[in-house]
């Protein structure tokens, strides 16, 4: 039985007086033993680390909200001026949105100015007209009118933006700010002439229904009117404004790893006196899973620009940055994940096979190549 056993061997020794050790043997091993070194250690560092594999699937999610990340810099629109409106195919509407945003007023260099400066508006009048028409007494409470935009008769509008908005509600347009008190004493229109070459750097986020909508930053407060969205641009008294903009940032949900936003950046100068600016962007919903099973639900989009400028003078379309998304209905998932062990090791096997195979046929060329060529100058010598 066990020289039925030793028959099998298929590695048969050879008797160590038959070997011959060559230069280019030698030289041949060390090349390979090299070789396989680096390899070897390319495939533990592979093996080590992380792969991220990723999958399509149909996106089945109903009832979700997305998250709007943005950070976007007009260097020639005042922060007075500018507002933020979102709205939704399914009805829903975010007018001059305020909560979870900040705006920071610039200068024509890009710095930031930290506080308005002193003095900056009209002359306040001492006393406030009452509602009922007279100034405001000693021992009387102050209740603005709202100029025929009150709701109820009890209604009061003790600011100029109160009155505004009571007109925003209405549907009404604001045309001349010098005759509401509200905003004559509190120097609506000098205080946006003061602010004349500044620019303004607006951040936060928005919570939209995760459906097909926009989003878009243009001066003015909206309102609607004969069911169209409309801007009270006529307060301002301009007949053309300055959209140029860069966009720092803008994300459609969490950051997680190889994620690539592509208006991270982007940068537009306008050459025209008006115009609307239009981002198409196609959202494709994803889920990242790192190796610890920590799930990231976030997006990844795609975008195509678009100007549409305005002809002679005139407002063909509203002034302003707009924001187009559509959701796809396919979604991406990505997950970390390690090469198995069993994969690990068959790639060694394979590493450490393949080169000695190969260097034992190379060494065998290089050997009766050899051999033959000192053979051939032998019989030529004794020719």
């Amino acid at each position: 039985m066990l020289k039925k056993l030793r028959n099998l061997d298929a590695y048969p020794k050879i008797n160590e007086d038959f070997y011959k050790r060559t230069l280019s043997g030698g030289l041949i091993t060390l090349v390979s033993s090299l070789i396989m070194l680096l390899l070897f250690l390319s495939e533990l560092r592979l093996y080590l680390h992380t792969v991220t594999e990723s999958k399509l699937s149909v996106d089945t999610s109903r009832g979700e909200t997305l998250k709007i990340n943005f950070d976007v810099t007009f260097p020639a629109l005042q922060c007075s001026m500018l507002s933020l409106d979102a709205m939704d195919i399914s009805g829903s509407e975010h007018l001059d949105v305020r909560h979870d945003i900040i705006k920071k007023r610039i200068d024509s260099h890009g710095n930031v100015i930290e506080a308005r400066q002193d003095g900056i508006g009209s002359q306040k009048i001492e006393k406030p007209l009452q509602r009922h028409g007279g100034r405001l007494e000693h021992n009387e409470t102050y209740c603005g009118s709202c100029y025929g935009a009150e709701a109820s008769d009890e209604d009061c509008c003790n600011t100029c933006e109160e009155v505004r908005d009571a007109y925003r509600k209405k549907g009404w347009g604001l045309s001349n700010p010098d005759l509401i008190d509200q905003c004559k004493r509190e120097g609506f229109l000098q205080r946006i002439k003061e602010e004349e070459g500044e620019g303004c750097n607006i951040y936060g986020f928005l919570e939209v229904n995760k459906v097909a909508g926009n989003f878009h930053f243009a001066p003015g407060k909206s309102f609607q009117q004969s069911n169209v969205h409309v801007h009270d641009l006529l307060v301002f008294q301009k007949e053309s404004f300055n959209i140029s903009h860069r966009i720092n940032r803008l994300s459609f949900g969490e950051y997680f790893p190889g994620v690539v936003n592509p208006l991270d950046g982007a940068k537009w100068t306008q050459s025209t006196p008006s115009g609307a600016y239009q981002y198409f962007i196609k959202v494709v919903p994803s889920v990242y899973t790192d190796i610890s099973g920590h799930v990231i639900q976030s997006n990844q989009f795609s975008v195509t620009e678009h100007f549409k400028g305005a002809e002679a003078g005139h407002f063909k379309s509203l002034p302003g940055v707009f924001f187009f998304y559509d959701l796809s209905p396919i979604k991406v998932t990505f997950f970390e994940q390690h090469v198995s062990f069993l994969h690990f090791l068959t790639n060694i096997c394979a590493i450490v096979g393949g080169i000695f195979t190969v260097s034992g046929i190379l060494d065998s060329f290089i050997y009766h190549g050899q051999k033959a060529i000192k053979k051939k100058m032998e019989i030529g010598k004794y020719s």
